[in-house]
């Protein structure tokens, strides 16, 4: 599978999607959405929705463009959420930083307070694409589960838990069993959930979900350990945002516990780990295996 033409490809399904789903810059709040509709049009790689429509198609014996129909709204709920927290995680009091996606980030372009509304407006929204009947989905029991899974990977004790972890650990030393708590809550809580809401969206039996949960925790854990890789190794034009930031910030990354060789390697191995979860599938999982191989290769 050619991995950069398969993104390409779904990437474009899923702007489609948010632009047909996000509320237009019109009316009485019209200078409140624009500012929401700035962070979720001014780039990104839509991984988490990707992961969601590729979970689905590989447990649903439908049509993919049937498939898509359902469980878009969900995956754009996805990449809301995911928005909300870029924009939460750039604030002065968080990260502090002035670029996102090579762009200035919310609070630069349009204020601190608007950006914190706009990100709180997003993450409300999410939940609306997922439960309002004006949009397609699945049956109403599906997407209770799928909105039960997506709330407990973005709250307290998933990516909210997790970025106060991370925050609240800058500039100390704390054990690895941390950081590996750190890892799974702020970042791979979300991509775990993305898999499983494509899983349950599709139909999948006990085992399919369990395994594809367990590819879900190997890759997210692979996207954040190639992140620290990437913010000790890239330039910022690379990223899009500032590079090095974590070091300044005096955050815990693997290089920092391991150096830059050992991180690539436990990298790749996360991302093998992802692979071998999908061994019950069939050739309807070659996406999700490119997917675990180009996280770790990506350099933004």
């Amino acid at each position: 599978m050619e991995i950069k033409e398969y993104l390409k490809a779904q990437r474009q399904i899923v702007e489609q999607a948010l632009q047909q789903y996000m509320l237009a810059a019109e009316g009485d709040f019209a200078a409140h959405l624009e500012t929401m509709r700035y962070s979720l049009f001014v780039g990104g790689k839509r991984v988490r929705p990707i992961f969601c429509l590729a979970a689905a198609h590989c447990v649903s014996d439908a049509p993919e463009p049937a498939v898509d129909e359902l469980l878009l709204p969900a995956a754009c709920a996805l990449e809301c959420i995911h928005t909300y927290s870029l924009i939460h995680d750039d604030l002065p009091a968080m990260d502090n930083d002035d670029l996102r996606r090579g762009q200035p980030t919310c609070h630069k372009k349009f204020g601190e307070a608007e950006a914190i509304l706009a990100g709180d407006g997003l993450l409300t929204y999410a939940f609306e694409l997922i439960s309002s009947e004006k949009f397609p989905g699945p049956a109403p029991a599906v997407r209770l589960r799928l909105i039960a899974v997506l709330a407990q990977a973005a709250g307290p004790l998933g990516m909210v838990g997790g970025q106060y972890l991370d925050i609240t650990s800058e500039e100390k030393k704390i054990p690895f069993e941390l950081l590996k708590t750190i890892h799974r809550s702020k970042t791979g809580a979300l991509i775990t959930a993305a898999v499983q809401m494509g899983a349950i969206g599709g139909g999948a039996d006990a085992g399919q979900l369990q395994a594809l949960t367990e590819y879900g925790k190997a890759v997210g854990l692979a996207f954040q350990i190639t992140d620290d890789l990437l913010d000790a190794t890239a330039t910022t034009e690379q990223l899009g945002k500032t590079a090095g930031s974590d070091m300044w910030l005096g955050k815990a990354t693997y290089p920092a516990f391991f150096g830059v060789e050992k991180t690539r390697s436990l990298a790749l191995e996360a991302a093998d780990q992802a692979v071998a979860a999908l061994e019950c599938f069939d050739q309807r999982a070659e996406p999700l295996r490119a997917l675990a191989r180009y996280i770790v290769s990506r350099m933004n």
